[in-house]
């Protein structure tokens, strides 16, 4: 893993448009991103098998403290499987205040432009709700350097 530098950082020559595929909460309540526009969106897709994952998790929540009423929304989504949902509940609840959210069959990471291939991904999406960047691969979320990439993240219009 990198520290500090943000050296998978793919920034959108053209920014897409989110997906409108649905994922769901914790409590199985359906939610798409276009619930989010206002803010700058951090979506981290990630799963318990992937070691990568599971060593950035707590830098994400470490960022989204850092962020905390800020227009920005840190949202890990899970892309485990149904029998490996609870394991990833409790994996994600060591890493504070990040909310838990589940995608099937890799549902959403199939619906970026491009697709999402590999685990963690993280996608950057403007208040517009419109992908601006991605990192492919494991960053430190609590960096200087993801914090410069999230603030302009939070600035892009």
């Amino acid at each position: 893993m990198a520290h500090g530098e943000m050296k998978n950082l793919t920034v959108d020559a053209q920014p897409t448009p989110e997906p409108s595929t649905p994922f769901t909460d914790a409590a199985g309540k359906s939610h798409t991103l276009a619930e989010f526009r206002g803010k700058a969106v951090v979506v981290n897709l990630w799963a318990t098998w992937c070691a990568p994952c599971v060593q950035e998790m707590p830098t994400l929540g470490k960022l989204a403290q850092a962020t905390a009423g800020e227009p920005v929304v840190i949202l890990p989504v899970s892309v485990d499987r149904d029998e490996d949902r609870a394991n990833a509940e409790t994996f994600l609840a060591k890493s504070p205040p990040l909310p838990f959210y589940n995608t099937q069959q890799l549902a959403l990471a199939y619906a970026f432009n491009p697709p999402v291939a590999d685990m963690p991904t993280t996608l950057l999406i403007d208040a517009s709700g419109r992908v601006r960047a991605r990192v492919t691969g494991g960053a430190d979320w609590s960096s200087p350097d993801a914090r410069k990439v999230v603030e302009a993240i939070e600035k892009a219009s």
